[in-house]
Formats: C-alpha cells, sequence, structure tokens
C-alpha cells in the first residue's frame, strides 16, 4: 500500500533567541555557535505548549490540504517534550480539533516522524482508514539544561505536519527503521518522583548528549539509510530530486553530502534559524520547502533521520 501527500503544515512560536541572546547568561558566542553547529537563531516558546504548536500546525496542514478535520480518520504525534504524558499530545490535537477519531503518540525521539509515516502506511494496508494525520511537535526548550552550553544552543521549538491520504498519485517506500538500544550517547532522563522506596539513578531531567559520537552516529545512519532505501527503491542518488534530513548539525548534514557525493544544493536546509526541533523538524523543513515552491508534485525525496534510541530511519517519497 503506497499514499499521498495531500498538504502540510508548521508553526514556529514568536520568540525568537539568538546566539547573542545566549551569548548574555552563557559562556558562548554567535561565532562559537555557528562554526560548531551552523545555528544562528531558534524559536522559543513563551506561553504555548507542545500540544498547541501541535494544533496550530495540524490546521495549517489541514488548510493546505483542502480538507475537513472531520474528514480523518487517524491522528498520529510523536514528541519528546509534551508537559503531560496523558493525555498525549494526539489526543489534544483530536479535541483541539473537535474530532473523534483514534488518536495515539510514538516515541523514537528525533527519528520517530519517519516511524509516524511507516506506521500510516500499515494503517492505509490494513484497510478502513483514508486519511491520517501525522505530527511532530517538541518544546525542547522544557528539557534543555539552559546552563549547559553543549545541549541548550543546539534545540529550538516548533510543530510540523502532514495531511496523508490512501492512494493517490504519490509513492511512499517503506521507511528503513534501525534502533540501537541504549543511553550512553543520548537520553533525557524522566523526573525519578519523591518514592521514598527509590534507591536508583537520580539524574536531571534534562537532554544529555555526547556530542562526539552523537555525530558519528549520525553521519553513518545517514549515509546508511539513504543508501539503502534509494537501492530498495530501484533508484540512484541521481534519481532524487532532495534529501530532507533531521535538522541537528549543519556539519553533520555537510560531511554525510560529501559521504554519499551529493550536492549540499538536494540537501533541505533549514536549522539556521529553528535550530534542532527533533521529532518536528522533518516537517517542519518539508513544509517550508512545499510552501516556498521548491518542493514539486512528482519529485522524488528521501527524508531521514536520527537521533535518541539510539534510532535512525529515512523513506524514500515520490511527492
Amino acid at each position: 500500500m503506497s499514499f499521498s501527500v495531500l498538504g502540510t503544515g508548521s508553526y514556529l512560536p514568536p520568540r525568537v533567541v539568538t546566539n547573542d541572546d545566549l551569548s548574555a547568561f552563557l559562556d558562548t558566542s554567535d561565532e562559537w555557535i555557528t562554526q560548531r553547529v551552523g545555528i544562528r537563531s531558534r524559536h522559543v516558546s513563551a506561553t504555548e505548549t507542545a500540544a498547541d504548536m501541535a494544533l496550530r500546525a495540524a490546521e495549517a496542514a489541514l488548510a493546505n490540504s483542502g480538507i475537513t478535520a472531520g474528514e480523518i480518520d487517524l491522528i498520529l504525534a510523536a514528541s519528546v517534550s509534551a508537559e503531560t504524558v496523558s493525555p498525549s499530545v494526539s489526543c489534544l490535537v483530536q479535541r483541539g480539533l473537535g474530532v473523534s477519531c483514534p488518536a495515539f503518540d510514538l516515541n523514537a525521539a528525533c527519528s520517530a516522524f519517519l516511524f509516524l509515516l511507516d506506521t500510516a502506511d500499515a494503517f492505509f494496508a490494513r484497510g478502513g482508514v483514508n486519511r491520517i494525520l501525522v505530527i511532530g511537535a517538541e518544546r525542547m526548550s522544557r528539557i534543555v539544561d539552559w546552563t549547559d552550553r553543549s545541549t541548550a544552543v543546539i534545540f529550538g521549538d516548533g510543530a510540523g505536519a502532514m495531511v496523508l491520504a490512501r492512494g493517490g498519485e504519490g509513492e511512499y517506500h517503506p521507511a528503513q527503521l534501525n534502533v540501537t538500544g541504549g543511553d550512553e550517547v543520548i537520553r533525557i532522563p524522566q523526573n525519578h518522583g519523591n518514592s521514598p522506596f527509590w534507591e536508583g539513578d537520580d539524574s536531571r531531567p534534562y537532554i544529555f548528549m555526547d556530542g562526539q559520537n552523537t555525530f558519528k552516529f549520525a553521519v553513518n545512519a545517514i549515509c546508511h539509510d539513504v543508501k539503502t532505501v534509494v537501492a530498495e527503491a530501484g533508484l540512484t542518488l541521481d534519481d532524487i530530486d532532495w534529501i530532507i534530513p533531521h535538522q541537528a548539525n549543519i556539519r553533520i548534514l555537510d560531511f554525510a553530502a560529501r559521504r554519499l557525493g551529493v550536492p549540499m544544493e538536494k540537501i533541505a536546509t533549514g536549522i539556521e534559524t529553528t535550530g534542532n526541533t527533533s521529532s518536528a523538524s522533518i516537517p517542519i523543513i518539508t513544509d517550508a520547502l512545499w510552501r516556498s515552491g521548491r518542493l514539486l508534485r512528482g519529485q522524488t525525496v528521501v527524508l531521514t533521520a536520527f537521533g535518541g534510541g539510539l534510532a535512525s530511519a529515512a523513506c524514500v517519497l515520490k511527492w
């Protein structure tokens, strides 16, 4: 079974935090951040929750698709930074849209949006579902340690969404999904609560990331996953119009592009003004590409993501 993307949407909070803003309270500078990760500014939520941003992105995607919320049969969402474990982001979006279809969240960190697409494809193949809303929404500012310059400068807030339709003129090739369970490289501890019986680790509930090993993992994952899905689709990299990657670090993308032998002009980037928005980054950059007129119907794209888990994913999609 395959599906088509009817439309896209995204939402970025209005508050923009520049590198100079961060240098006011962190031992850092615009030059230091730009050279290491390629980020000059990011959007940070002052009042919106992850679910609030998800709803705004969903509404934009529905408007772009030309369909009503009542035509959605299923809502799938992803977030590692939502304010509540329950109700989930998808359930809060369901209420916000005023619909009654099933809704659930999936957690695969930065790779989660591609896991959502493959889950949607399985629901389409099962039958009985014709339109699915998929959303990545993150308030990463909630789980960043704002005293740690190695991570605080990287992340931003935002949400992105797509409306998918069963069949149509698009073509989806099942994703390459990879997981190597472990927390040595990237982890986000939960609050351990106040159990008087707990004697285990008491790490603070903020993002931990081993930058050097994350870089190596990311480059290797992009190159392996992109080559694999392109070959499985019976294509070559010359057949690909766009590679749309998770936006984590511009140096990662540049290094992977050179190893793949792909010009950077084929790599969609937006990290300079959004930062790393985890599961929201691919739908956010795809929405920007689509609305700018650079992504066209009939083009073939590769989506590729990597992150905590450790998990990575890629898929080929004819737009």
